[in-house]
């Protein structure tokens, strides 16, 4: 590439920041990396019944937490602000004076009654809705007297019977005919421009080389295409990515579960892995490897190798590679990481050892699939909070599995009790006792001494509880589940 593109990601602050908003910022963040360009962020924050600056700065947390950087806009600034659309009006408003006087825009009274009215007749009909120009030869006269009655106009851009083609950079060539299109709205009644206005001055102005987003866009484009000629300006280089989809294959929603940046953080997805994740969803660029770190992604990254078709959205694929993520890190970056959710748990971390803590996470670790799993153990290492599941209480029912715990029992109490190893010492004793292996040997010690059927590598657990405990737990555990009688 000749010269250094300059991409833009530009959501609307009116919810969280969705996952297939974040593979957008995602995509143009990388190719502005790979071809060391600049990436802008700019806040479509003109409809100010809908966006807030909660949302804001919830949206600019979550690319931050995804280390998904800028070089112009909100935080950084830029020589072609300002970055926020509320603050760019009086810029919209010159342009809608020159497509007035160069009569290629022209007032539209209709009502919303009307619109509709019309759009059910030509739906009826078996047409495509459109506007069909209702307004575009109303008189000076017919203007004043609709005002007179207290109508404010809407603007609408005038169409022309025209070809519009361009080359997307993923897609291929794409045409539409803009007579299927309609005189649309440029400006609202209230004086807020428009989407498709407003962007393609933004765009202009910004100096935006490649517009990078999803396919749902495509139509926005042909829009968009029409406004560059009237203004004469260089239209920008598009490329529309595909969506992502739920396993039902529609486009991802709030009733497929989780949709949000913010929900993968709270429920304890690393950054690294999502941003992982959604790189190579849709795409075929990763030749069959799957775990990237940032400077990989960007050096492989292209737009060519994007899917066309819609990318399916695999929770369980994500918290896959989480875990790989999480099996990384070393024991006191993980522990810092999962603080937050052992309070969350009731824990006061402040009052624990911190050692201690370490050897919790080091004995969990590869039993984590999100963050938020910590939760799911950290009552195995309390005696307090011991207490036995119905599946471990209806195993240690059964007479082999009370044979094994007793046989353990007695080997910890007495015949290893001077041993540096007393785990494997004691399983070594009740596998001689008894000839058993596997599950049949340690499930039932596994539910005695954690109250679980699943968990951490039992060896590491009777570390880190000590004899004492574990001996106690054995005891209590035969209680509970002694027949009757």
């Amino acid at each position: 590439m000749k010269d250094k593109p300059r991409v833009r990601f530009a959501p609307s602050p009116t919810g969280d920041l969705h996952v297939g908003n974040a593979r957008t910022a995602l995509f143009n963040w990388l190719f502005a990396r790979h071809y060391k360009g600049s990436l802008i962020l700019r806040i479509e924050d003109t409809d100010r019944t809908r966006t807030s600056t909660e949302y804001e700065k919830r949206i600019i947390g979550d690319l931050q937490w995804l280390s998904i950087d800028w070089d112009e806009g909100p935080e950084k600034g830029g020589d072609y602000g300002p970055y926020h659309q509320s603050k760019r009006l009086d810029l919209y408003k010159e342009y809608l004076s020159r497509l007035i006087s160069e009569r290629k825009a022209y007032p539209c009274y209709c009502t919303e009654e009307e619109l509709e009215a019309e759009r059910t007749s030509l739906l009826s009909r078996g047409l495509m809705p459109r506007y069909m120009g209702k307004c575009r030869k109303l008189s000076l006269e017919d203007r004043k007297r609709l005002e007179a009655r207290g109508r404010r106009p809407a603007y609408r851009f005038k169409i022309e019977e025209a070809q519009i083609v361009f080359n997307d950079l993923i897609r291929g060539p794409m045409k539409f005919e803009s007579g299927a299109i309609g005189d649309f709205i440029i400006v609202r009644s209230n004086g807020i421009p428009a989407y498709n206005f407003a962007v393609v001055i933004d765009d202009h102005h910004m100096k935006i080389s490649h517009v990078i987003r999803g396919e749902d866009h495509l139509s926005n484009t042909a829009v968009q295409i029409l406004l560059y000629r009237a203004f004469n300006f260089e239209p920008p280089l598009f490329a529309h990515h595909s969506l992502i989809l739920g396993k039902d294959r529609a486009k991802l929603s709030k009733r497929h579960g989780s949709v949000a940046v913010a929900d993968f953080r709270r429920m304890g997805i690393l950054p690294e892995a999502l941003l992982n994740y959604l790189s190579l969803l849709g795409s075929s660029f990763a030749e069959g490897k799957e775990i990237f770190d940032r400077g990989e992604l960007i050096e492989n990254f292209s737009l060519e190798r994007a899917g066309r078709s819609g990318a399916i959205f695999d929770e369980d694929k994500l918290k896959w590679m989480n875990s790989v993520y999480i099996r990384k890190y070393g024991i006191d970056a993980l522990t810092r990481l999962l603080t937050p959710y052992m309070r969350e748990s009731g824990l006061d971390t402040e009052t624990l050892d911190y050692e201690w803590l370490k050897g919790v996470v080091g004995t969990v670790r590869g039993n984590l699939v999100t963050l938020s799993d910590i939760r799911k153990y950290m009552g195995i290492f309390f005696d307090d909070k011991y207490e036995l599941s119905e599946e471990a209480v209806a195993l240690l029912r059964e007479a082999d599995s009370r044979n094994v715990v007793r046989a353990f029992h007695e080997a910890m109490l007495s015949e290893c009790s001077g041993e540096d190893d007393l785990y494997k010492c004691a399983i070594k004793k009740v596998q001689a006792r008894y000839g058993m292996q596997g599950k049949k040997l340690f499930m039932p010690l596994r539910a005695a001494i954690t109250g679980s059927l699943l968990g951490p590598e039992l060896d590491r657990v009777v570390e880190m509880l000590g004899r004492d405990s574990v001996l106690n737990r054995i005891r209590k555990a035969m209680q509970i589940t002694a027949a009757p009688g």
